[in-house]
């Protein structure tokens, strides 16, 4: 039985302590979270120890820890973990630091220590059809990539403030699925930006609607576009072109009952928010690093792919910034 030490008691480390409870073969042994009440509450619905963060990190009877936490702990935990031969689960960014990642990944390769990065759209069974798809060769060769990634409404200007922006939290998500559908790494980048649902966004620094061109060395193309507000629901879509077809995932409704009367076709809104509509997301990526730690599969998305979606990250936020298209280099 894996033996997991879970750092963050809220809306993300409940999501991932309910998927290992229904799952075989891991139990959560150890919480911990800054506020008691969390950590106390987490406790008793997984029936699990509350303890302090270094007392996780160091624990004898612990053998992985999912990093819950705010990001700007990440850092110092992960290397807490990879000293005490931890496994590592973590949530995405893995840094707001592009250096301090690359000095994660080489204490994690010296400990020899798997590490898998939380992009759990990556484990969306309708993402993962169409990626299969592609690379059965489904549509030809992928040429046109279009991302929608909508939220319902924005988080506090308190979060925002500390979130270091779009691209880098919530955009974030769409790098990485990007690199994940497009199966070849790219080299342009050209961001645009605007404070469009709140003010309060703009004065803080940050943008709340934003969209992205990537491109490839091959001239393949992805774009992104992003908005904290979405009146309709939580709006996920991907469709993919190519020479031979065109692959498209549509968002989840909260059922697939449609009315038809003489006012016309009706359906049901699309699902609320990323706790409903990644569910089963969530609940596969859990199961899949069980079994990295396990040894009976690699780290897959790994602390590379976090490195990754983070430099584009950086880059989104400097072209906007510049209003310049940034050119990237491997690293």
């Amino acid at each position: 039985m894996l033996r997991l030490g879970l750092l963050g008691c809220g809306r993300i480390g409940q999501v991932h302590a309910r998927s290992i409870k229904a799952l075989d073969g891991a139990q959560v042994v150890a919480v911990a979270d800054a506020v008691p009440a969390a950590a106390e509450a987490l406790a008793g619905a997984v029936g699990a120890d509350v303890r302090d963060v270094e007392a996780i990190l160091s624990a004898k009877d612990v053998d992985a820890v999912i990093i819950g936490t705010p990001t700007d702990s990440h850092f110092e935990q992960i290397m807490a973990a990879a000293r005490n031969g931890k496994a590592i689960f973590c949530e995405k960014p893995v840094d707001m630091s592009v250096d301090n990642i690359r000095t994660c990944m080489e204490a994690v390769d010296a400990a020899n220590v798997p590490f898998m990065t939380g992009f759990n759209r990556r484990f969306d069974p309708n993402f993962a059809a169409l990626r299969t798809r592609i690379n059965d060769g489904s549509i030809g060769a992928v040429e046109l990539v279009t991302i929608t990634s909508r939220d319902p409404s924005p988080p506090p200007v308190s979060y925002i403030e500390r979130s270091g922006g779009l691209f880098r939290d919530m955009m974030i998500h769409d790098f990485d699925m990007a690199r994940f559908l497009m199966g070849e790494e790219f080299v342009r980048l050209h961001a645009v930006g605007s404070a469009l649902v709140d003010p309060a966004i703009g004065r803080a620094g940050d943008v709340d609607t934003a969209a992205v061109i990537l491109t490839t060395a091959n001239g393949r193309i992805c774009q992104i576009s992003n908005s904290r507000r979405a009146s309709y629901g939580y709006d996920q879509r991907i469709e993919v072109h190519g020479s031979q077809g065109m692959l498209r995932a549509e968002n989840q409704l909260e059922s697939t009952v449609e009315i038809a009367t003489k006012a016309g076709f009706r359906r049901d809104p699309a699902q609320h928010f990323f706790l409903e509509r990644y569910e089963a997301a969530y609940l596969a990526e859990m199961r899949a690093f069980i079994n990295v730690v396990s040894g009976s599969t690699a780290a897959d998305p790994g602390i590379i792919d976090g490195l990754k979606a983070q430099i584009l990250a950086d880059a989104a936020t400097v072209s906007r910034e510049t209003g310049q298209p940034v050119d990237l280099h491997a690293g």
